[in-house]
């Protein structure tokens, strides 16, 4: 494990190559989501141990809608499943539950499930674990923008702080550290407002193949940069 003052206080994951893996075993698309949930909670145990305070995972775009029906009802099932059968899970670690997205395109069901989560931890402080559905980066700042004409605020008032209190959590601190698995290297509009600074990290591995030692390696390698923040 390594020492304290290597580990990033917020991480964020793009959980990339579900299907990918699921391919080259010769499964459906349906096992790689199934795998790759499995692999978010280890990855949740791995930063709760190290002390991370925020883990970020993004799990669902605003573009997935477009993906087959059968593949989106299954992310939906096993999201309905998370919200409702484990949330034990974050009650047993003292860790808050926030999700992060638009609301539309969700069931009632689903919306009750995540405002009972969240409710349900908001006290909490050990982690927060922080999870994207619905989420675009750029249709987190248009809804930001759409709230700020909203409100009528005159435009020589704008500054950074006025767009950042309307994003989807307003309090939340920008990442240190972005992780992408799957070999891929871009964000893919995941955090764009606050990743300006942030260090990123590229992992070959598909998701569901995550290993702890991944992480450690992840951890040493953020603890070997030196953070200029455009100095």
């Amino acid at each position: 494990m390594p020492a304290e003052s290597a580990v990033p206080m917020h991480v964020a994951m793009i959980m990339d190559g579900n299907r990918r893996w699921a391919k080259e075993r010769g499964e459906s698309s349906v096992e790689g989501h199934r795998a790759g949930y499995e692999t978010m909670k280890k990855v949740g145990d791995w930063c709760l141990a190290r002390g991370v305070k925020v883990l970020t995972v993004y799990a669902f775009s605003t573009e997935n809608w477009k993906r087959s029906e059968t593949e989106v009802g299954f992310l939906m099932s096993l999201l309905e499943h998370a919200l409702d059968k484990e949330l034990n899970y974050f009650i047993d670690r003292k860790v808050r539950l926030r999700v992060l997205g638009r609301r539309e395109g969700f069931s009632k069901k689903i919306l009750e499930l995540i405002d009972k989560a969240q409710d349900a931890t908001k006290d909490f402080e050990e982690m927060t674990f922080a999870i994207c559905l619905n989420y675009g980066g750029r249709a987190e700042l248009v809804d930001a923008v759409r709230e700020i004409a909203r409100e009528g605020i005159a435009p020589n008032a704008i500054d950074e702080g006025t767009i950042s209190k309307r994003l989807y959590w307003p309090d939340m601190p920008d990442p240190d550290l972005i992780i992408r698995t799957s070999g891929e290297e871009r964000l893919s509009g995941f955090l764009l407002w606050g990743s300006a600074y942030s260090e990123l990290y590229w992992i070959k591995k598909f998701w569901p193949a995550l290993e702890e030692s991944d992480i450690d390696a992840a951890f040493a390698e953020y603890a070997s940069r030196q953070r200029r923040y455009g100095a």
